[in-house]
């Protein structure tokens, strides 16, 4: 990388980090629970809005995995979820009524928290309808991979989003507060995915799944991206360009072999397609707070109207991690 170049990339990650700086106004903290976080600790960074009834299930499925605290970014909720955060004592809690898209959809205000709280800590940044699948998830804590990624020196661990759908129209099986999504929404794409590298943050860029497949069938190059990099061994001067898709410096994104063999990896499973999404796209259309002027969300409302059906007979059946790496969708590398 050429001496321009690498100023370049570290006037960018600087201004990033002064952006983050100055949102830290926006946030006004309801509970700071923070004293109790251990040195150890695997912290879950998430931004949210009116996503009570997923939070239940969400918060119990990453305790289980060994996540010790939650720091949580609600923007606007009035749906309850603000009370019921508060009401859980591993989770702290900042409130903003500021704008999403200016914001960067949020990820300056993670940003923030990140560097504040995170610095030191392996972090886990995702959404409420994001979980987290990594190897020997059903039989190791997640602080095992950690240490693990730890002896190998390793700074960030990826995972493709894989979404997740049910056989049926999506609104036909109501999802209730604390059921797993995956009970219902347990099809996903074993193939139909598209892979290449990005020249300039040299990250993987992963597109495909039934999102492309359904609502971007005419352009297919805009469909939601499915590459992400939400486990990290977070410094100070860390930072997410675009959501998790990509950080800097560029060096954390390089997380696949180049050379052909496998490093390890995981897959977020993608709950967005479970039968509050009706509402859910409604809201955000009227907000127009996401990328592109909720374009996602207006293919989504446009296509489901007319076929509200995800699963093909290529879809296949979630039973667990293995199948995933069977697939080539994650990778167990050299965790034995």
């Amino acid at each position: 990388m050429s001496i321009r170049e690498t100023l370049r990339l570290r006037y960018k990650r600087k201004r990033l980090l002064f952006r983050a700086f100055r949102k830290r106004h926006e946030l006004n903290c309801l509970a700071d629970r923070t004293s109790a976080i251990a040195t150890s600790d695997v912290l879950v960074f998430t931004t949210l809005r009116n996503e009570k009834i997923r939070l239940p299930y969400f918060l119990r499925y990453y305790r289980e995995l060994g996540v010790r605290h939650f720091l949580m970014v609600d923007n606007g909720s009035d749906d309850g979820s603000t009370e019921y955060l508060l009401a859980q004592p591993d989770v702290s809690l900042w409130r903003t009524e500021a704008s999403y898209k200016s914001s960067r959809y949020g990820i300056d205000w993670i940003n923030w928290l990140l560097r504040r709280y995170g610095t030191g800590h392996w972090t886990l940044t995702v959404d409420p309808d994001e979980f987290f699948v990594y190897p020997f998830c059903d039989t190791r804590p997640i602080d095992a991979l950690t240490d693990w990624l730890d002896t190998y020196d390793i700074r960030a661990f990826p995972a493709m989003m894989l979404d997740m759908y049910p056989k049926g129209p999506i609104d036909a099986a109501p999802y209730r507060a604390g059921d797993n999504p995956f009970e219902t929404a347990c099809w996903f794409d074993g193939g139909n995915y598209t892979i290449s590298k990005n020249p300039e943050y040299h990250n993987l860029w992963i597109q495909g799944g039934p999102r492309a497949r359904m609502f971007f069938a005419d352009r297919p190059t805009e469909a939601p991206s499915l590459n992400k990099v939400p486990l990290v061994r977070w410094q100070r001067g860390f930072a997410f360009i675009s959501s998790t898709h990509m950080m800097l410096p560029r060096g954390l994104n390089t997380v696949y072999d180049e050379w052909g063999g496998e490093k390890v990896s995981g897959c977020l499973l993608h709950a967005k397609f479970i039968s509050p999404l009706s509402e859910k796209i409604t809201e955000e259309m009227e907000r127009g707070e996401h990328f592109g002027g909720s374009r996602e969300y207006r293919a989504y409302s446009e296509t489901l109207a007319k076929e509200p059906d995800l699963w093909c007979k290529w879809s296949e059946k979630y039973i667990n991690w293995r199948q995933l790496e069977i697939l080539g969708l994650m990778s167990k590398g050299n965790w034995a």
